[in-house]
C-alpha cells in the first residue's frame, strides 16, 4: 500500500542504513601510521552531523601527530591498546584498552600508538561532522612524556 502523503518520508530509501563491514571505504583523510576507512559520512548515507568508521594502526607502529580542526572525536577500543600522545610538543599521555573509550577535543595535537608489538590496535571512531577532517603536524615530540590517568572530576585517580 502507497502512502498518499508526498509530505512523509519514504523511510525504505531515507530510514536505516546498514554499512556491512566489509563495505567500508577507506577513500577518506589519512594520518601516516594508520588505516582509517568510512561507514558512515554525507557521501554514503546522507549524514550531516557525524562521520563514523574505523582505524587500524598495525603492532609497534604510531601514527604521525595531527588534529580534527573543530571536530569533536570519539574512539572506541575493539582489540589491542592505544597509546594516546597530546599537547603542543605530545608531552602527555595515557593508555586505553579493549572496552574503552577515549575523547579527543577539537583542535587538540595527538599521536595513536599501537603499544603492542605483536598485535594491531584496532578501533571504532565517531566525530562530531560529517567531513573527515584530519590537519598533519610536523611536531618535535618531547622524549618523556607525563603520564595522564583518565579521571574527570567525579571520579579521581586513586
Amino acid at each position: 500500500m502507497t502512502d498518499p502523503d508526498p509530505s512523509r518520508p519514504d523511510w525504505r530509501s531515507a530510514g536505516v542504513r546498514v554499512i556491512r563491514g566489509d563495505q567500508l571505504d577507506p577513500n577518506t583523510a589519512q594520518t601516516p601510521g594508520m588505516e582509517r576507512a568510512a561507514a558512515i559520512n554525507a557521501a554514503r548515507v546522507g549524514a550531516q552531523k557525524l562521520w563514523a568508521g574505523t582505524v587500524r594502526i598495525h603492532p609497534d607502529a604510531k601514527t604521525g601527530a595531527h588534529h580534527h580542526g573543530a571536530l569533536e572525536s570519539v574512539i572506541y577500543v575493539v582489540r589491542g591498546r592505544a597509546r594516546m600522545r597530546w599537547g603542543d610538543h605530545l608531552e602527555f599521555v595515557a593508555e586505553a584498552g579493549p572496552g574503552d573509550f577515549i575523547y579527543v577535543p577539537p583542535y587538540v595535537p595527538h599521536q595513536e600508538i599501537n603499544a603492542s608489538a605483536d598485535e594491531a590496535l584496532e578501533c571504532v571512531l565517531v566525530r562530531s561532522d560529517n567531513e573527515a577532517v584530519v590537519v598533519n603536524l610536523d611536531i618535535a615530540p618531547v622524549e618523556t612524556p607525563h603520564t595522564v590517568h583518565w579521571v574527570d572530576p567525579i571520579h579521581r585517580h586513586p
